[in-house]
């Protein structure tokens, strides 16, 4: 906390337990914190929470600038600290054990009341920072506020549910009749939703809501990035988030790695700064290995929130001239899941007339196997893996986005495994629109709405459906659609070459 060798930083050190719940640097909280506005640190009733308090970094660093920013209120500086930590600095733990972590991080000692704590005003151990045993609240199989599997989560009392404190409970029954100015934070990411643990639904959305509807001034979280484009559990979340106009700061981070070092989320982590006050653009930062792109513009520009800034300019161009020639977007005819209602374990029985192309395997099947578009089973098609994740979406850059496109000869069909991007009668449109897959300037747009590995309709929203008669190389597209130099760099930087194998 003082600058003298009180207690020695072991935070910068913490080892990530799970993806669910992760450590924040020292220097991430800190960059967080700098999105505030100064005048903050140098008011004495401003109150801060960290509803998800893991290490106690944040109130740590927050103590620290309010420490120096009250230094002309209170030049004593044991009866400074005291103001500082009885009245300003609050934190919810989600454990037992991130409890005394905080309180260690923040009182220089495992209870608020201790030998060794700086604060001489507490008469019990937790002091301002919260945790109590919390039950979920079971309706069937899940837990009506956070979505917890009851079978995996229902467990006796001593053993950790992860009902946490700040979703599970209002903040007035925790702390009274208290308004908060200040709510930052790093919450948990996902819970487990079945009971193999085979599956997990996004958490963090519900205390991003949770700390909003508190009304504070400011509300400054890092979360996934995932909610970009909506998905699961998500997508009403993403809409409020983009629609909402007090976001006045994004900074993002498509690799993980380049904010929590060794640690996997598919899509890269986000923060941002809500501003009670704010009305208008956003301040967007797109991070890559320490290179910055910046812009200014709303939110809501697209129905996604398109992450990268040059990004926006090639997909505006894009749209400008398919709408000039009248392209539809292949959205419109990229099959749904189970384009031939079979799943992904139905396999070739090896007898029948109808090839498929099924999870590792391709051979005949009986065309009585086939229970929907059955008028597709005599055409041509292309189909692509609807499973693609590069490692999880967390390798580097360049990527390749997709799986290769696969040539489907009539009569074909496929499993769920794939999904039919579009059939055609004559072979040439097929290929033609393989090659059209394989360039970087579809894979691109494809990425532009796909930050997990999974490849739906709903991922092919922004790129035109052009004309089959030709095939397709990059540099014919770039010249079509008008791309500069660097705009044409900048999917180079992006995404992989792509072979000609049809696979």
């Amino acid at each position: 906390m003082l600058d003298v060798n009180h207690n020695p930083d072991v935070i910068s050190c913490l080892a990530n337990l799970s993806t669910d719940e992760v450590f924040t640097s020292p220097k991430l909280a800190n960059e967080m914190l700098d999105l505030l506005p100064s005048q903050v640190f140098s008011n004495p009733n401003t109150k801060f929470l960290d509803p998800s308090s893991k290490s106690g970094i944040f109130l740590r660093e927050i103590a620290k600038r309010l420490n120096l920013g009250l230094a002309g209120y209170f030049p004593d500086i044991n009866e400074r600290l005291n103001h500082i930590l009885t009245k300003q600095i609050y934190g919810i733990a989600l454990t037992e054990l991130t409890g005394l972590l905080s309180r260690r991080s923040l009182y220089c000692s495992r209870t608020a009341n201790g030998e060794y704590s700086i604060c001489s005003q507490f008469s019990d151990a937790q002091g301002n920072i919260y945790y109590d045993y919390t039950e979920h609240k079971w309706s069937g199989e899940k837990c009506t506020i956070c979505g917890a599997n009851k079978q995996q989560y229902d467990r006796e009392a001593g053993y950790e549910n992860h009902a946490y404190g700040f979703t599970h409970k209002s903040v007035r029954e925790i702390f009274g009749d208290m308004n908060f100015d200040v709510i930052i934070g790093n919450p948990p990411y996902h819970l487990s939703d079945s009971g193999d643990s085979t599956g997990s639904s996004p958490i963090y959305q519900t205390f991003v809501e949770q700390a909003i509807a508190l009304e504070p001034k400011y509300v400054c979280m890092v979360i996934p990035s995932r909610w970009f484009a909506g998905g699961k559990g998500l997508d009403k979340f993403r809409d409020r988030m983009l629609n909402d106009d007090r976001i006045s700061h994004l900074r993002d981070f498509p690799i993980t790695a380049d904010v929590f070092p060794g640690l996997k989320v598919i899509g890269g982590v986000c923060y941002f700064l809500w501003d009670r006050d704010h009305k208008g653009t956003c301040e967007i930062k797109t991070s890559m290995k320490n290179v910055e792109d910046v812009s200014f513009r709303q939110l809501n520009q697209f129905d996604i929130f398109v992450r990268f800034n040059k990004g926006v300019s090639i997909l505006e161009k894009v749209l400008r001239i398919s709408k000039t020639h009248n392209f539809s977007m292949m959205k419109e005819f990229v099959s749904t899941q189970k384009p031939f209602g079979l799943r992904t374990y139905e396999k070739p029985s090896g007898t029948g007339t109808v090839n498929l192309f099924a999870f590792r395997s391709q051979g005949l099947v009986e065309a009585e196997k086939i229970t929907k578009n059955k008028e597709l089973v005599p055409k041509w098609k292309v189909l692509l893996s609807m499973g693609y994740g590069e490692g999880g979406e967390t390798r580097e850059y360049p990527r390749m986005i997709t799986g290769k496109p696969i040539i489907a000869p009539p009569p074909s069909a496929c499993t769920e495994t794939y999904i039919v991007i579009s059939s055609f009668d004559e072979e040439v449109h097929a290929r033609n629109l393989a090659s059209y897959l394989r360039t970087k300037f579809a894979r691109f747009l494809i990425g532009l709405r796909k930050n997990t590995q999974h490849i739906t309709s709903d991922r092919f929203a922004f790129l035109p459906f052009v004309s089959m008669e030709k095939p397709w190389l990059d540099n014919d597209l770039f010249n079509f659609f008008e791309l500069s130099d660097e705009e044409i760099e900048f999917i180079d930087l992006l995404i992989r070459t792509m072979d000609s194998d049809d696979g």
